[in-house]
Protein backbone atom coordinates (compact mmCIF):
# COMPACT_ATOMS: atom_id res chain seq x y z
CA UNK A 1 0.00 0.00 0.00
CA UNK A 2 3.00 2.93 1.00
CA UNK A 3 4.23 1.70 -2.68
CA UNK A 4 1.04 2.49 -4.24
CA UNK A 5 0.86 5.42 -2.81
CA UNK A 6 4.27 6.50 -3.41
CA UNK A 7 4.00 5.35 -7.45
CA UNK A 8 0.49 7.55 -7.90
CA UNK A 9 2.83 10.38 -6.67
CA UNK A 10 5.25 9.68 -9.30
CA UNK A 11 8.22 8.06 -6.77
CA UNK A 12 10.59 5.43 -7.91
CA UNK A 13 9.78 2.96 -5.46
CA UNK A 14 11.42 -0.33 -5.13
CA UNK A 15 10.43 -2.88 -2.70
CA UNK A 16 13.12 -5.70 -1.31
CA UNK A 17 11.34 -9.28 -0.10
CA UNK A 18 12.80 -11.87 1.61
CA UNK A 19 11.14 -14.25 0.02
CA UNK A 20 11.05 -15.96 -3.13
CA UNK A 21 7.33 -14.44 -4.05
CA UNK A 22 5.42 -10.99 -2.64
CA UNK A 23 2.77 -11.13 -0.01
CA UNK A 24 2.92 -14.61 1.37
CA UNK A 25 1.48 -13.60 4.37
CA UNK A 26 -1.21 -12.10 2.99
CA UNK A 27 -1.78 -15.26 1.18
CA UNK A 28 -2.09 -17.02 4.18
CA UNK A 29 -4.78 -14.97 5.62
CA UNK A 30 -7.08 -15.61 2.85
CA UNK A 31 -6.38 -19.26 3.42
CA UNK A 32 -9.99 -19.74 5.26
CA UNK A 33 -11.77 -16.60 3.41
CA UNK A 34 -9.91 -13.55 2.98
CA UNK A 35 -11.39 -10.93 6.11
CA UNK A 36 -10.39 -7.63 4.64
CA UNK A 37 -12.33 -5.24 6.99
CA UNK A 38 -15.42 -4.90 8.92
CA UNK A 39 -18.59 -3.46 8.58
CA UNK A 40 -19.19 -1.83 11.98
CA UNK A 41 -20.24 1.47 12.61
CA UNK A 42 -16.61 3.35 12.92
CA UNK A 43 -16.75 4.32 16.61
CA UNK A 44 -17.23 1.11 17.46
CA UNK A 45 -14.80 -0.21 14.63
CA UNK A 46 -11.70 1.84 16.52
CA UNK A 47 -12.69 0.70 19.98
CA UNK A 48 -10.66 -2.50 18.89
CA UNK A 49 -7.29 -1.11 18.68
CA UNK A 50 -7.40 -1.20 22.71
CA UNK A 51 -5.05 1.55 24.27
CA UNK A 52 -3.98 2.48 20.16
CA UNK A 53 -7.55 3.32 19.39
CA UNK A 54 -6.33 7.01 18.85
CA UNK A 55 -3.36 6.75 17.01
CA UNK A 56 -5.06 3.69 14.52
CA UNK A 57 -8.21 5.89 14.16
CA UNK A 58 -6.43 8.33 12.56
CA UNK A 59 -4.90 6.06 9.96
CA UNK A 60 -7.85 4.34 8.97
CA UNK A 61 -10.01 8.03 8.75
CA UNK A 62 -7.95 8.51 5.69
CA UNK A 63 -8.89 4.75 4.50
CA UNK A 64 -11.58 3.43 6.27
CA UNK A 65 -13.75 0.05 5.95
CA UNK A 66 -15.84 1.47 2.81
CA UNK A 67 -12.91 3.13 1.49
CA UNK A 68 -10.98 -0.47 1.42
CA UNK A 69 -13.93 -1.75 -0.41
CA UNK A 70 -13.45 0.87 -3.22
CA UNK A 71 -9.59 -0.01 -3.24
CA UNK A 72 -10.99 -3.83 -3.90
CA UNK A 73 -13.40 -2.38 -6.51
CA UNK A 74 -10.74 -0.22 -8.43
CA UNK A 75 -8.90 -3.58 -8.72
CA UNK A 76 -11.70 -5.44 -10.37
CA UNK A 77 -13.27 -7.25 -7.43
CA UNK A 78 -16.24 -7.15 -5.29
CA UNK A 79 -17.10 -7.68 -1.56
CA UNK A 80 -19.12 -8.75 -0.22
CA UNK A 81 -20.58 -8.46 3.94
CA UNK A 82 -20.72 -11.62 5.74
CA UNK A 83 -23.47 -12.19 8.50
CA UNK A 84 -20.97 -11.55 11.19
CA UNK A 85 -20.60 -7.90 9.68
CA UNK A 86 -16.79 -9.20 7.94
CA UNK A 87 -15.88 -8.21 4.79
CA UNK A 88 -14.49 -10.32 2.23
CA UNK A 89 -13.89 -10.69 -1.78
CA UNK A 90 -16.76 -11.89 -3.30
CA UNK A 91 -14.33 -15.05 -3.94
CA UNK A 92 -13.25 -15.53 -0.69
CA UNK A 93 -9.34 -15.89 -1.83
CA UNK A 94 -6.11 -13.81 -1.39
CA UNK A 95 -4.87 -14.77 -4.80
CA UNK A 96 -6.99 -12.76 -7.70
CA UNK A 97 -6.50 -9.46 -5.28
CA UNK A 98 -3.07 -10.07 -5.04
CA UNK A 99 -2.12 -10.64 -8.53
CA UNK A 100 -4.58 -7.58 -10.36
CA UNK A 101 -3.27 -5.45 -7.11
CA UNK A 102 0.65 -6.22 -8.15
CA UNK A 103 -0.27 -6.05 -12.00
CA UNK A 104 -1.41 -2.24 -11.09
CA UNK A 105 2.25 -1.65 -9.14
CA UNK A 106 4.46 -3.48 -12.02
CA UNK A 107 2.10 -1.22 -14.80
CA UNK A 108 0.19 1.93 -13.38
CA UNK A 109 -1.84 3.33 -16.39
CA UNK A 110 -0.39 6.61 -14.29
CA UNK A 111 2.58 6.76 -11.76
CA UNK A 112 5.76 5.59 -11.80
CA UNK A 113 6.12 1.24 -12.14
CA UNK A 114 7.05 -0.64 -8.86
CA UNK A 115 10.36 -2.71 -8.90
CA UNK A 116 10.20 -5.70 -6.80
CA UNK A 117 13.49 -7.36 -5.70
CA UNK A 118 12.47 -11.17 -4.53
CA UNK A 119 15.10 -13.27 -2.33
CA UNK A 120 16.92 -9.99 -1.26
CA UNK A 121 16.68 -10.23 2.40
CA UNK A 122 18.04 -6.93 4.67
CA UNK A 123 20.76 -8.07 6.57
CA UNK A 124 20.33 -4.97 9.09
CA UNK A 125 22.97 -2.45 7.40
CA UNK A 126 21.74 0.82 6.91
CA UNK A 127 23.92 4.15 6.22
CA UNK A 128 22.56 7.07 6.74
CA UNK A 129 24.56 10.21 5.74
CA UNK A 130 22.90 14.04 4.04
CA UNK A 131 19.77 12.36 3.24
CA UNK A 132 20.92 9.42 1.81
CA UNK A 133 20.27 6.13 2.80
CA UNK A 134 22.40 3.11 1.75
CA UNK A 135 21.34 -0.39 2.81
CA UNK A 136 22.57 -3.63 2.01
CA UNK A 137 20.70 -6.92 1.91
CA UNK A 138 21.87 -10.49 1.11
CA UNK A 139 20.85 -12.31 -1.63
CA UNK A 140 21.35 -15.82 -3.36
CA UNK A 141 23.61 -14.05 -5.84
CA UNK A 142 25.81 -12.33 -2.66
CA UNK A 143 25.51 -8.99 -0.70
CA UNK A 144 23.76 -6.20 -2.40
CA UNK A 145 23.82 -2.52 -1.73
CA UNK A 146 20.56 -0.50 -2.51
CA UNK A 147 20.69 3.73 -2.29
CA UNK A 148 17.52 5.74 -1.71
CA UNK A 149 16.30 8.63 -0.90
CA UNK A 150 14.05 7.86 1.68
CA UNK A 151 13.36 4.08 3.33
CA UNK A 152 10.05 2.64 4.30
CA UNK A 153 10.16 -0.83 6.52
CA UNK A 154 7.42 -3.17 6.57
CA UNK A 155 9.19 -6.10 8.26
CA UNK A 156 6.21 -7.50 9.97
CA UNK A 157 5.73 -8.63 13.09
CA UNK A 158 7.28 -12.09 15.24
CA UNK A 159 4.82 -14.79 13.84
CA UNK A 160 5.07 -17.38 11.39
CA UNK A 161 8.56 -16.69 10.83
CA UNK A 162 8.71 -19.29 7.80
CA UNK A 163 6.47 -16.53 5.78
CA UNK A 164 9.42 -13.65 6.50
CA UNK A 165 8.23 -12.01 9.54
CA UNK A 166 10.65 -13.57 11.90
CA UNK A 167 11.27 -10.11 14.15
CA UNK A 168 14.87 -10.18 13.44
CA UNK A 169 15.08 -6.66 12.83
CA UNK A 170 14.19 -5.98 16.70
CA UNK A 171 18.30 -5.39 17.22
CA UNK A 172 18.65 -3.07 14.20
CA UNK A 173 15.85 -1.19 14.56
CA UNK A 174 16.91 -0.46 18.03
CA UNK A 175 20.33 0.71 17.03
CA UNK A 176 18.76 2.90 14.25
CA UNK A 177 17.53 5.10 17.49
CA UNK A 178 13.54 3.74 17.33
CA UNK A 179 12.19 2.87 20.95
CA UNK A 180 10.89 -0.61 20.45
CA UNK A 181 8.78 -2.29 23.08
CA UNK A 182 9.10 -5.99 22.79
CA UNK A 183 6.84 -8.36 20.73
CA UNK A 184 4.35 -10.40 22.19
CA UNK A 185 1.97 -13.55 20.60
CA UNK A 186 -1.11 -11.66 20.00
CA UNK A 187 -4.19 -13.46 18.80
CA UNK A 188 -2.50 -17.03 20.36
CA UNK A 189 -3.45 -19.53 22.38
CA UNK A 190 -3.14 -21.09 25.42
CA UNK A 191 -1.60 -23.36 27.50
CA UNK A 192 -3.24 -25.53 30.27
CA UNK A 193 -2.75 -28.07 32.65
CA UNK A 194 -4.73 -31.10 31.44
CA UNK A 195 -5.18 -34.27 32.26
CA UNK A 196 -4.22 -37.27 30.61
CA UNK A 197 -6.85 -38.32 29.50
CA UNK A 198 -8.78 -35.07 29.07
CA UNK A 199 -5.41 -34.65 26.03
CA UNK A 200 -5.59 -38.37 24.84
CA UNK A 201 -9.78 -38.35 24.70
CA UNK A 202 -9.82 -34.53 23.20
CA UNK A 203 -7.05 -33.02 21.28
CA UNK A 204 -8.55 -31.01 18.64
CA UNK A 205 -12.41 -30.95 19.52
CA UNK A 206 -14.33 -27.66 19.22
CA UNK A 207 -16.16 -26.82 22.22
CA UNK A 208 -19.43 -24.75 20.89
CA UNK A 209 -21.69 -22.52 21.80
CA UNK A 210 -20.05 -21.49 25.19
CA UNK A 211 -19.50 -18.21 26.99
CA UNK A 212 -16.11 -17.46 27.98
CA UNK A 213 -15.49 -14.52 30.71
CA UNK A 214 -12.93 -13.07 32.65
CA UNK A 215 -11.70 -10.25 34.46
CA UNK A 216 -8.07 -9.31 35.16
CA UNK A 217 -6.29 -7.64 38.29
CA UNK A 218 -6.91 -4.06 36.27
CA UNK A 219 -10.65 -4.51 36.68
CA UNK A 220 -10.97 -5.19 33.38
CA UNK A 221 -13.30 -7.61 31.44
CA UNK A 222 -14.28 -9.62 29.00
CA UNK A 223 -17.43 -11.59 28.19
CA UNK A 224 -18.46 -13.15 25.53
CA UNK A 225 -20.31 -16.29 23.70
CA UNK A 226 -18.84 -18.37 21.05
CA UNK A 227 -16.10 -21.59 19.82
CA UNK A 228 -13.09 -22.46 20.69
CA UNK A 229 -10.53 -26.05 20.33
CA UNK A 230 -9.20 -28.12 22.92
CA UNK A 231 -5.64 -28.72 22.02
CA UNK A 232 -2.72 -31.25 23.11
CA UNK A 233 -1.25 -28.32 25.29
CA UNK A 234 -4.17 -26.31 25.98
CA UNK A 235 -6.74 -23.72 24.30
CA UNK A 236 -6.96 -21.39 20.81
CA UNK A 237 -9.29 -20.82 18.52
CA UNK A 238 -11.63 -17.13 17.81
CA UNK A 239 -13.06 -16.93 21.42
CA UNK A 240 -9.68 -17.36 22.85
CA UNK A 241 -7.99 -14.90 20.51
CA UNK A 242 -10.85 -12.39 21.43
CA UNK A 243 -9.71 -12.26 25.16
CA UNK A 244 -5.89 -12.81 24.46
CA UNK A 245 -5.09 -9.61 24.94
CA UNK A 246 -6.26 -9.58 28.67
CA UNK A 247 -5.18 -13.17 29.49
CA UNK A 248 -1.81 -13.00 27.71
CA UNK A 249 -0.86 -9.83 30.15
CA UNK A 250 -2.54 -10.99 33.32
CA UNK A 251 0.09 -14.20 32.85
CA UNK A 252 3.18 -11.84 32.31
CA UNK A 253 1.56 -10.30 35.63
CA UNK A 254 0.63 -12.95 37.83
CA UNK A 255 1.83 -15.58 36.05
CA UNK A 256 -1.31 -17.20 35.14
CA UNK A 257 -5.18 -16.32 34.19
CA UNK A 258 -8.05 -17.91 35.24
CA UNK A 259 -11.32 -17.36 32.96
CA UNK A 260 -14.92 -19.10 33.64
CA UNK A 261 -16.79 -20.59 30.97
CA UNK A 262 -20.33 -20.86 30.76
CA UNK A 263 -20.95 -23.98 29.28
CA UNK A 264 -25.31 -23.62 28.94
CA UNK A 265 -24.64 -20.06 28.19
CA UNK A 266 -28.60 -19.63 27.06
CA UNK A 267 -29.80 -21.71 30.20
CA UNK A 268 -30.53 -19.21 33.55
CA UNK A 269 -28.14 -20.79 36.40
CA UNK A 270 -31.86 -21.62 37.61
CA UNK A 271 -32.96 -24.00 35.00
CA UNK A 272 -29.31 -25.57 35.11
CA UNK A 273 -29.79 -26.21 38.75
CA UNK A 274 -33.60 -27.82 38.13
CA UNK A 275 -32.16 -30.27 35.35
CA UNK A 276 -29.38 -31.54 37.12
CA UNK A 277 -32.01 -32.26 40.61
CA UNK A 278 -34.10 -33.89 38.14
CA UNK A 279 -34.41 -37.00 38.95
CA UNK A 280 -32.58 -39.40 36.76
CA UNK A 281 -33.93 -42.94 38.05
CA UNK A 282 -31.25 -45.31 37.03
CA UNK A 283 -29.42 -43.46 34.14
CA UNK A 284 -25.45 -42.78 35.02
CA UNK A 285 -24.64 -39.32 35.70
CA UNK A 286 -23.79 -38.47 32.39
CA UNK A 287 -26.80 -40.11 30.47
CA UNK A 288 -28.78 -37.96 33.09
CA UNK A 289 -26.46 -34.64 31.60
CA UNK A 290 -26.92 -35.54 28.06
CA UNK A 291 -30.44 -35.45 28.22
CA UNK A 292 -31.34 -33.22 30.67
CA UNK A 293 -28.84 -30.25 29.64
CA UNK A 294 -27.20 -31.76 25.85
CA UNK A 295 -23.67 -32.07 27.75
CA UNK A 296 -21.10 -33.91 25.74
CA UNK A 297 -18.63 -36.02 26.64
CA UNK A 298 -15.66 -33.05 26.10
CA UNK A 299 -17.99 -31.00 28.63
CA UNK A 300 -18.56 -33.55 30.96
CA UNK A 301 -14.53 -34.41 30.88
CA UNK A 302 -13.66 -30.78 31.27
CA UNK A 303 -16.33 -30.65 34.40
CA UNK A 304 -13.88 -33.81 35.79
CA UNK A 305 -10.98 -31.72 35.37
CA UNK A 306 -12.55 -29.41 38.00
CA UNK A 307 -14.68 -31.02 40.50
CA UNK A 308 -13.74 -34.02 42.29
CA UNK A 309 -15.92 -37.14 42.33
CA UNK A 310 -18.18 -35.75 45.45
CA UNK A 311 -19.06 -32.45 44.08
CA UNK A 312 -19.86 -34.37 40.82
CA UNK A 313 -22.60 -35.98 42.52
CA UNK A 314 -23.63 -32.52 44.13
CA UNK A 315 -26.08 -30.99 42.17
CA UNK A 316 -25.36 -28.00 43.74
CA UNK A 317 -21.66 -27.72 43.10
CA UNK A 318 -22.37 -29.47 39.63
CA UNK A 319 -24.69 -26.92 38.32
CA UNK A 320 -22.28 -23.64 39.59
CA UNK A 321 -19.38 -25.18 37.62
CA UNK A 322 -21.49 -25.93 34.43
CA UNK A 323 -22.24 -22.03 34.55
CA UNK A 324 -18.90 -21.05 35.72
CA UNK A 325 -15.98 -23.36 35.31
CA UNK A 326 -12.86 -22.14 36.13
CA UNK A 327 -9.92 -22.57 33.49
CA UNK A 328 -6.05 -21.55 34.52
CA UNK A 329 -4.23 -20.62 31.67
CA UNK A 330 -0.47 -20.75 32.59
CA UNK A 331 1.33 -19.56 29.43
CA UNK A 332 1.06 -18.70 25.86
CA UNK A 333 1.75 -20.71 23.13
CA UNK A 334 4.98 -19.66 21.04
CA UNK A 335 5.33 -16.01 19.48
CA UNK A 336 5.91 -17.89 16.17
CA UNK A 337 2.29 -19.75 16.52
CA UNK A 338 0.39 -16.59 17.29
CA UNK A 339 -1.78 -15.18 14.56
CA UNK A 340 -0.02 -11.47 15.28
CA UNK A 341 1.89 -9.92 17.08
CA UNK A 342 1.95 -7.09 19.72
CA UNK A 343 5.03 -4.88 20.32
CA UNK A 344 7.46 -3.39 17.98
CA UNK A 345 8.57 0.39 16.93
CA UNK A 346 6.49 2.43 19.19
CA UNK A 347 4.55 5.25 17.95
CA UNK A 348 5.98 7.36 20.14
CA UNK A 349 9.09 7.82 18.31
CA UNK A 350 6.87 8.27 14.90
CA UNK A 351 5.58 11.63 13.64
CA UNK A 352 1.57 11.86 11.92
CA UNK A 353 3.31 10.58 8.78
CA UNK A 354 4.98 7.37 10.65
CA UNK A 355 8.59 8.72 9.99
CA UNK A 356 10.94 8.60 12.01
CA UNK A 357 11.61 11.60 14.34
CA UNK A 358 15.32 10.77 14.88
CA UNK A 359 16.10 9.70 11.85
CA UNK A 360 14.34 11.92 9.12
CA UNK A 361 13.23 10.19 5.55
CA UNK A 362 12.99 6.30 7.91
CA UNK A 363 9.36 5.60 7.68
CA UNK A 364 7.39 2.56 9.37
CA UNK A 365 4.39 0.86 9.06
CA UNK A 366 2.41 -2.10 9.26
CA UNK A 367 2.61 -4.81 12.00
CA UNK A 368 6.06 -4.02 12.99
CA UNK A 369 4.52 -0.77 15.11
CA UNK A 370 3.47 -1.43 18.55
CA UNK A 371 -0.67 -1.88 18.21
CA UNK A 372 -2.70 -4.95 18.04
CA UNK A 373 -6.11 -5.41 17.69
CA UNK A 374 -8.22 -9.15 17.60
CA UNK A 375 -8.98 -10.82 14.35
CA UNK A 376 -12.27 -9.93 12.19
CA UNK A 377 -10.35 -7.23 9.53
CA UNK A 378 -8.96 -4.96 12.17
CA UNK A 379 -5.37 -6.22 11.56
CA UNK A 380 -5.27 -5.70 8.06
CA UNK A 381 -7.34 -2.69 7.90
CA UNK A 382 -4.50 -0.88 10.13
CA UNK A 383 -2.18 -2.87 8.12
CA UNK A 384 -3.12 -1.34 4.72
CA UNK A 385 -3.91 2.02 6.79
CA UNK A 386 -0.72 2.48 8.03
CA UNK A 387 1.16 1.46 4.99
CA UNK A 388 -1.05 4.10 3.11
CA UNK A 389 -0.24 6.81 5.96
CA UNK A 390 3.38 6.14 5.74
CA UNK A 391 3.20 6.19 1.63
CA UNK A 392 1.47 9.65 1.54
CA UNK A 393 4.20 11.14 4.27
CA UNK A 394 7.10 9.33 2.36
CA UNK A 395 5.90 11.23 -1.03
CA UNK A 396 5.75 14.17 0.72
CA UNK A 397 8.91 14.20 2.80
CA UNK A 398 10.47 13.63 -0.68
CA UNK A 399 8.28 16.27 -2.91
CA UNK A 400 7.85 18.78 -0.57
CA UNK A 401 5.52 21.50 -1.72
Amino acid sequence: MAAEMLSAAGVHVHVYDAMPSVGRKFLLAGLGGLNLTHAEPFDIFVTRYAERADVCAAWLKRFDAEAICAWVKGLGLDTFVGSSQRVFPTDMKAAPLLRAWLHRLRHPTQGTPVTFHMRHRWNGGLQHSENKFSLSFDTPQGPHTAQADAVLLALGGGSWAKLGSDGAWQPWVSTLGLDLSPLRPANCGFEVNWSAHLTHQFAGTPLKSVGLSFTDNQGRTFNRKGEFVITATGVEGNLVYAASALLRDEIARSGSATLALDLKPDFTAERVLAEVKHPRGSRSLSSHLKSRLNLTALHLALLHEVLSKEAMNDPAQLAGAIKHLPLTLTATRPLDEAISSAGGVRLEALDADLMATARPGLFVAGEMLDWEAPTGGYLLSACLASGRVAGLGAAKYLQPL
